[in-house]
């Protein structure tokens, strides 16, 4: 086709995972730029009018893992009045879909200050994608530098996943974030959150209350510190907002280039 919008590419659907009814991921292969892990870029499919919807999603995967940076992962949720999201999940494998060539996003690895020991990854529903992704690279680069002397970029001593969502069936990626705390041994912590089901293994609420609480420190054996600790928030925008207050309400500042603080977020909503 002729007429792709400038900043997008044609990519074609390699594999399919239903988690629920609502939640699927997709994996694409498409010629897009590097990018780092925690950032994302646009899918897009022509509506029945035949003109581009676009939205938003991060990439699950990290840049450097075995299939290479073009072969992409994304979690995504079906929103009933969506204008884009049904499409996606109608989608089979070997169908086209369009991506943006060039991901994009400050959530990443190299933007944490040097001075942060433990990394705190805040995610509700699908935003637990890009910190996979973060997770994945860190694994990968350790596996590239063992045995080669000192590990090669930002190294954490702690690293604290937390996942909320509605019920244990939203919880994925379970056995690839298994994984990774087997990997991180011991220095990986994964916190799942359950807010409409009482579930063993993991706390319910939401994750400014459980934050002012205390029972992520708890959970987590972790303290918060203002010295050492650095939090990324993403996912529904009430949730960054309220987290917000809540690591302001603890003393922690919003993260800027100009004046390094405690915590960031990603917006793309």
């Amino acid at each position: 086709m002729t007429d792709i919008p400038h900043g997008l590419v044609t990519g074609k659907v390699l594999h399919k995972i239903e988690w629920t009814d609502q939640l699927f991921s997709l994996q694409v292969s498409a010629p897009v730029s590097s990018y780092q892990a925690g950032q994302f870029t646009k899918l897009g499919l022509r509506n029945s009018e035949g003109e581009f919807v676009r939205r938003a999603y991060s990439m699950v995967n990290a840049p450097e893992h075995a299939k290479g940076h073009q072969h992409l992962e994304f979690l995504i949720i079906k929103d009933q009045n969506g204008q884009l999201s049904p499409q996606l999940h109608q989608l089979k494998v070997g169908d086209d879909v369009f991506v943006g060539k060039d991901p994009s996003g400050f959530m990443t690895l190299d933007e944490i200050p040097e001075i942060a020991d433990d990394l705190w990854m805040l995610s509700t529903g699908t935003a637990v994608g890009p910190f996979i992704s973060m997770l994945e690279s860190m694994q990968i680069q350790q596996q590239k530098d063992a045995g080669l002397g000192p590990e090669k970029g930002k190294s954490f001593k702690n690293l604290v996943l937390i996942h909320a969502v509605r019920t244990e069936q939203d919880l994925t990626y379970r056995d690839r974030i298994t994984q990774l705390v087997q990997h991180f041994q011991g220095k990986l912590q994964y916190v799942p959150i359950i807010s409409r089901e009482s579930v063993t293994g993991t706390l319910r609420g939401r994750i400014p209350s459980l934050l002012r609480g205390g029972d992520l420190e708890r959970a987590s054996s972790i303290t918060i510190n203002q010295r050492h600790s650095f939090f990324y928030l993403c996912g529904n925008p009430q949730m960054v907002r309220d987290t917000s207050e809540a690591l302001i309400s603890l003393g922690l500042q919003k993260h800027l280039r100009k004046k390094p603080g405690q915590f960031s977020s990603e917006n793309y909503w």
